[in-house]
């Protein structure tokens, strides 16, 4: 029986110490079932050309400290192009502040390089990945029932509108009916009128039915419903 591949994540480091490179490069060494591929830049404006071709990359490790800029101006630049790669800053530095500077601008998680036990990064990038998949699920999901809202408000406005279209004729034919009754009928007539008159009440039972579906809650469940298929 052979075995699944593993794994591939693709890692951009940014970091100008060629000796902490190597020790992400002893920690990133196959873990467990999964492989990750590391490209590495020393600065921050190849780093963000790398971003900017490389289409492929699953997460970033910057360091704060650079010749000329910080790992804060690399998250600013990185959200001003818009890019969504999940970040990891790693710093030399036990500061609350930069920490917290980082989170702002949409760091995922925050590490200290002399806190980085062997499995620790490996085990944190996985982490992160985790955790942005769930929240994209879950965007996806809010997303579905905001397009299902929205579906069962505009069933919700045509059934308003196609309601209102029929009440008026009904109206002027019930009254026109009530006058013919009044009439002097004869056994034939009137064994009509009382057929014409259950099939008025059945349409207008129909109607007041349609009027009082709970488009929103059915719409609901059938997400629901796709939902749990998918899932099992």
């Amino acid at each position: 029986m052979s075995q699944e591949p593993a794994k591939i994540t693709n890692v951009l480091l940014v970091d100008d110490d060629v000796a902490f490179v190597k020790i992400v490069q002893h920690h990133l060494q196959k873990y467990q079932d999964h492989e990750f591929k590391l490209v590495w830049k020393d600065n921050v404006e190849d780093a963000i050309e790398e971003t900017k071709t490389n289409t492929g990359l699953d997460i970033i490790i910057t360091d704060y400290q650079f010749a000329g800029a910080t790992g804060l101006d690399f998250c600013l630049q990185l959200n001003q192009l818009n890019n969504q790669t999940p970040i990891i800053f790693i710093t030399s530095m036990r500061d609350v502040k930069l920490a917290i500077e980082a989170m702002k601008l949409g760091v995922d998680d925050f590490l200290v390089k002399d806190d980085l036990a062997e499995s620790l990064l490996p085990r944190t990038i996985l982490n992160v990945l985790d955790r942005v998949q769930r929240h994209e699920q879950l965007q996806a999901v809010e997303k579905r029932i905001l397009i299902a809202e929205k579906q069962a408000e505009a069933i919700r406005q045509l059934v308003v509108t196609v309601c209102h279209e029929f009440n008026n004729p009904l109206a002027a034919i019930k009254i026109s009916s009530d006058l013919v009754q009044r009439q002097q009928l004869s056994a034939e007539d009137k064994s009509e009128m009382k057929k014409f008159e259950e099939f008025f009440i059945q349409i207008d039972t129909e109607i007041k039915r349609l009027r009082d579906i709970n488009f929103e809650k059915y719409e609901f469940r059938k997400l629901s419903t796709s939902d749990d298929k998918a899932e099992s």
